[in-house]
């Protein structure tokens, strides 16, 4: 036993096959397995796990107890023929999930320069996070999901598996996207999609439940739906009905603000 007032000094745990270059910051507590191969200008935060054979590459910055699983590659160069190896950046937030084989890019000086992922993200095997995306918080990304170039996810948004979305869209706050969905322009905050090309489907009322939506939130929430996608107005007619309906339930703005804020159009 350690006496009273004794240090102990907390080390990264690395495994002896790995390869850690010496420009590469890794805090106290992480942990590296066999054949890791971490770059240059990689900072790590303590309580993060890289599992075994995991690429990271920099300039990126990984937060405090994310999981990084076996054959992931983060942080490598973006795939954009107009990349000429400018210095870009990734930023991870924590106590994410990475896991088998997912890869992720770094920015392009043509967006922010920066691909950022909030915190406690679940992105499963195989999926893709492209140049210049930005991800917040709460989001799952199901197997094998691919993200284009500068496509923005909201906080709570979930991806079911071998969903596809185009460079630039935007998915907004507990939006869902179905299974197989082929995602080609934005999808409005609280709306689920499906399809090739991806259409509405309703609201993601079950996701709003386990949040803790109240049914009265969700059923004004629903009626903002039907404002929007069934009631034959045009666009600009249904966001203004959709607007003073706001003025009684706080929890629409986010959705009369993304509509009102969406460059490529919603899903319609």
């Amino acid at each position: 036993m350690h006496g009273a007032g004794t240090l102990r000094l907390v080390r990264p745990s690395i495994h002896p096959s790995a390869i850690i270059d010496p420009g590469a910051e890794l805090d106290p507590g992480v942990e590296v397995g066999p054949f890791c191969v971490i770059g240059p200008g990689v900072r790590i935060a303590a309580g993060t796990r890289i599992g075994p054979h995991a690429l990271v590459r920099g300039p990126s910055d990984i937060g405090r107890d994310n999981r990084i699983f076996q054959f992931a590659s983060v942080g490598e160069e973006p795939q954009d023929k107009k990349y000429r190896g400018e210095e870009t950046r990734l930023e991870i937030g924590d106590r994410n999930v990475v896991r088998e084989s997912a890869t992720i890019h770094r920015g392009t000086v043509a967006d922010a320069g920066v691909t950022r992922i909030g915190s406690d993200n679940l992105l499963m095997a195989y999926t893709h996070v492209a140049h210049d995306c930005v991800i917040g918080d709460h989001a799952i990304l199901a197997n094998a999901a691919s993200l284009g170039g500068h496509v923005h996810v909201g906080d709570w948004a979930i991806l079911g598996g071998f969903t596809l979305v185009h460079q630039f869209c935007h998915l907004g706050a507990h939006s869902f996207c179905a299974m197989g969905a082929v995602v080609a322009k934005d999808v409005p905050t609280y709306v689920t999609v499906g399809g090739h090309p991806a259409g509405p489907r309703g609201i993601n009322s079950e996701g709003l439940k386990r949040r803790g939506f109240g049914d009265e939130t969700i059923t004004l929430i629903r009626r903002a739906y039907r404002l929007l996608y069934m009631s034959n107005l045009k666009l600009a007619e249904a966001l203004d009905a959709v607007r003073e309906l706001s003025a009684t339930c706080p929890e629409l703005v986010p959705l009369v603000e993304f509509v009102a804020g969406s460059t490529r159009s919603i899903v319609r």
